[in-house]
């Protein structure tokens, strides 16, 4: 009976998010900042599904993957709108479990799929460039759309577990997140139950998940590169390879701060929280933020279909 007490007397339901320590001062400048971030995200990511559903020219394999690239990062950015801008512009940090849990599942359901939409790409650049006239025959419609229905599939089943972990915990350390979006790694470190078996199950399906998509990526470019040095012509060599720098590009951005971000949380106990939470931000805010401009930069057909579109 007086532990049932004490459970529900140290069980937190509401935590606080954290903004950028120190610099409480200029949160309006930086909601600015941030404001302009996501308005400059959506609207990007948004021409380009636009443009690209509109333009039936567009309706090839390479243009149909940057839209589903476009509509995760278009998610992962509404996904993170509500606490990043709600601590920036009105100071508002509190964040019940379940909508915090909620939060975490959706970010993560949207980038497992991100994960797996980056090597989809790779596969398409490879097929475009080792096999180019069996190319449209490769990678159909409906092979694609199959493709895309398993990547979302894929990500709704590994995700579904951690949130029915982090319900059965009891929060009765201290209820300060370390990030302005709520995170597994975070919620976890806050639990004074036994969490090895959800921070297990956590690492294990990023490493399978996400690890086995950046090695596949890693593979195609190998394949790729095998490919383009075989090409007789220095010239058709460049331009093979310059297919593949938004790509690229897109692959940087993407697993680089959140591989980082993962180690540091769980591996580097002394590091420094400023860095914690700007890597937090990177991985969120800049992959939404760089891809349509990156793509809408180096691809000559989109970017001409834009300019077009904003002509007229």
């Amino acid at each position: 009976m007086m532990s049932a007490v004490n459970d529900t007397s140290f069980t937190h339901t509401m935590f606080l998010l954290t903004g950028l320590p120190g610099q409480e001062d200029i949160y309006l400048w930086i909601s600015i900042v941030f404001c302009l971030i996501y308005v400059i995200s959506i609207l990007g990511n948004s021409v380009i599904l636009f443009i690209i559903k509109r333009d039936p020219g567009l309706h090839e394999p390479m243009y149909i993957f940057l839209s589903m690239l476009a509509l995760t990062d278009l998610g992962l950015s509404i996904a993170t709108i509500p606490t990043i801008m709600g601590i920036y512009f009105f100071n508002f940090k509190e964040i019940s479990l379940h909508p915090c849990i909620a939060q975490i599942y959706f970010i993560a359901v949207l980038q497992y799929s991100e994960s797996a939409v980056l090597l989809f790409m790779s596969f398409d650049r490879f097929i475009a460039i080792s096999d180019p006239l069996r190319y449209g025959s490769i990678l159909t419609l409906p092979r694609i759309a199959n493709m895309g229905l398993v990547c979302v599939l894929r990500a709704l089943a590994i995700v579904l577990p951690l949130p029915l972990f982090l319900r059965q915990f009891q929060y009765c350390r201290a209820n300060v997140l370390s990030h302005s979006t709520c995170r597994n790694e975070d919620m976890l470190k806050l639990a004074c139950s036994d969490t090895r078996a959800s921070s297990m199950y956590g690492l294990i399906v990023k490493i399978l998940t996400m690890g086995m998509d950046l090695l596949l990526i890693f593979v195609s470019y190998v394949m790729i590169l095998k490919t383009v040095l075989s090409i007789a012509s220095q010239a058709e060599s460049l331009r093979a390879l310059n297919t593949c720098v938004s790509h690229l590009c897109a692959v940087l951005l993407f697993y680089v701060p959140e591989f980082s971000l993962s180690v540091i949380i769980r591996f580097v106990k002394d590091s420094s929280p400023l860095l914690r939470i700007q890597l937090g931000y990177v991985s969120m805010l800049v992959p939404p933020l760089m891809n349509p401009i990156v793509y809408s930069v180096k691809s000559k057909h989109l970017r001409t279909r834009i300019i077009r579109a904003f002509i007229k």
